[in-house]
């Protein structure tokens, strides 16, 4: 459908975006990793009596039907249940859903069908059983109007039998800013998942950490939108790979003699949307087909600036999750922000809801910052920089350093001197080593452009000497150089004067030690001034001295 639509034109720029659209490889994974799902076909429908029987008659052929009340009306059906609650929880071929009567819970699929769980549930209430956004597979929250029912009857004869589906992220454990060390930081992930597919885990004993339930999971990508680090990624294809294609395709369109292209990402799940929002736009507006719209990130919508794309527009609805429009909002305000600060229009990158076509064209930019960088290289921050710092250099800001809102993953921390014992507390759970110590010298150090504003250095800190501030430093080399935020002189150890510790705690240990009984001796309290190998020899003269010593150790 959306190839016809591409060969209908016949001006310069549409012919131009039909060759990029034909001879730039396909963005697919040919294998892509796979969970599986066994349904048996018993199926679960639940609403109001005359509703859910007028849809059982439609599902004969279905492995087994169990239906569910919520008005309490008496039916015809021979399966007929009736409850004053119900808790559905679960994926395809795994739904729990426990009823309670009079004060009495009881597994449904046991009573009814003599299974521990059901493998489809219809759901026809207004207020729906599963809360999440996006429904898990197998389940269809028919009555909060999508899908629509008709849509859904069709489908579910279709779910009998195994099935396998893409896991759609990759979870980089070594990248997350979520938690280190018990302290928790980044919960951008969490907080980004309309499928509830995304929790924190564990305990401040255990630690705590990211999970991703593949089986939950739709692939919606506003996770791997909102994760700063690229800890977690989309994989189908993977952040490099939807680059390379952004950029190979406006390479093709300039190749064919098109000009000043407007990129639009589309969702393959929608293609008569797309089809309906390029007939009502210029041909030089270059459809980008991709999975879900927020599986490309920030560093990929300035990727294609700096190759020739005048613009960067999303094909949006209204109607989509709350969640995906919070995220994408927050996003595309994030560049926005920082699009003005270069004295750039804001609607180079913006989100083009698809209902507000009917009132008219959009802002379209012509502007073009063709800079003709190519593929960028590196991680996800480092690929971002590259395209915020060419930018920069073609469009000066008026000020190097710009504050930014409070959620916007770019600032600095500061370190109030006076309360700082270099404990590296900070250091030891920062996932980006944007704290740092340079390992010979009592130190804490700072690269700006590494950090992510996660929390944990902050959370951390046991003197509470830190500060976080939200911001964006264009002066690129004092961004990408590490700075030192606390220094101190050097403890000597007293034997073999050799620096092994910041002054100032040594004296600290020393006076809140002297006194304690374990410290009652000169010699005890000097020892904390010695390295970690003079300490040792100490203990063991001693005791050759005076073996008596070895009942205080």
């Amino acid at each position: 459908m959306l190839k016809q639509l591409l060969q209908e034109s016949t001006s310069t720029n549409g012919k131009a975006r039909l060759y990029a659209f034909e001879n730039t490889v396909e963005l697919t994974n040919l294998i892509p990793p796979t969970v599986s799902y066994e349904s048996g076909g018993h199926t679960l429908i639940v609403g109001p009596t005359a509703i859910i029987e007028s849809a059982a008659e439609q599902l004969a052929q279905m492995k087994s039907l169990t239906l569910l009340s919520t008005d309490g009306e008496m039916g015809q059906h021979p399966n007929l249940y009736f409850a004053n609650s119900v808790q559905v929880s679960g994926f395809l071929g795994t739904f729990d859903v426990v009823i309670e009567n009079k004060g009495t819970s009881s597994n449904l699929a046991k009573v009814a069908i003599n299974h521990d769980c059901f493998d489809i549930v219809l759901d026809l209430c207004l207020e729906s059983c599963m809360k999440e956004e996006v429904p898990v597979p197998g389940y269809y929250p028919v009555g909060r109007g999508y899908p629509k029912l008709a849509e859904a009857l069709e489908e579910i004869p279709t779910l009998m039998g195994t099935f396998d589906k893409p896991k759609y992220f990759r979870l980089d454990t070594d990248l997350c800013a979520h938690s280190s060390r018990g302290v928790k930081g980044c919960e951008r992930c969490v907080d980004a998942c309309p499928a509830g597919a995304l929790s924190s885990e564990g305990s401040d004993k255990t630690g705590h950490r990211i999970e991703i339930n593949p089986y939950l999971c739709q692939g919606v990508g506003t996770c791997a939108t909102a994760c700063p680090t690229e800890a977690i990624h989309y994989a189908l294809p993977n952040p490099q790979e939807t680059q390379k294609f952004v950029e190979r395709t406006l390479a093709n369109y300039e190749q064919a003699g098109g000009v000043d292209p407007i990129v639009l990402i589309c969702s393959s799940r929608h293609e008569q949307y797309n089809v309906m929002a390029l007939k009502a736009l210029p041909d030089n507006v270059v459809p980008i087909v991709v999975e879900e719209l927020p599986s490309v990130g920030i560093d990929s919508w300035l990727a294609a600036l700096v190759n020739g794309a005048t613009q960067v527009l999303f094909a949006a609805s209204r109607f989509m999750p709350p969640t995906i429009i919070r995220v994408l909002n927050n996003e595309v305000s994030i560049a926005q922000e920082l699009l003005s600060q270069l004295g750039i229009a804001k609607e180079t990158i913006d989100i083009l809801y698809l209902e507000s076509l009917r009132e008219g064209q959009p802002t379209l930019c012509t502007d073009s910052f063709d800079l003709a960088l190519g593929d960028l290289e590196g991680n996800k921050r480092a690929r971002l920089f590259t395209a915020l710092d060419a930018l920069a250099k073609a469009r000066i800001p008026v000020e190097n350093v710009v504050d930014l809102p409070a959620n916007a993953p770019f600032g600095s921390v500061s370190c109030e001197s006076k309360d700082c014992t270099l404990c590296m507390s900070c250091v030891a759970v920062c996932p980006t080593r944007a704290l740092h110590t340079d390992g010979t010298s009592p130190s804490l150090q700072f690269v700006e452009q590494d950090c992510v504003q996660c929390g944990l250095c902050e959370k951390a800190c046991p003197e509470n000497a830190l500060s976080l501030t939200p911001r964006m430093n264009w002066d690129s080399q004092t961004r990408q150089n590490a700075v030192v935020l606390h220094e101190e002189k050097a403890a000597e150890c007293i034997r073999c004067h050799k620096p092994f510790a910041p002054q100032s705690m040594i004296d600290m240990l020393q006076n809140k030690l002297r006194g304690h009984s374990h410290f009652s001796d000169e010699a005890a309290i000097n020892r904390i001034a010695m390295c970690e190998d003079c300490r040792v020899v100490d203990m063991f003269e001693s005791m050759a001295q005076d073996p008596m010593q070895q009942l205080k150790y």
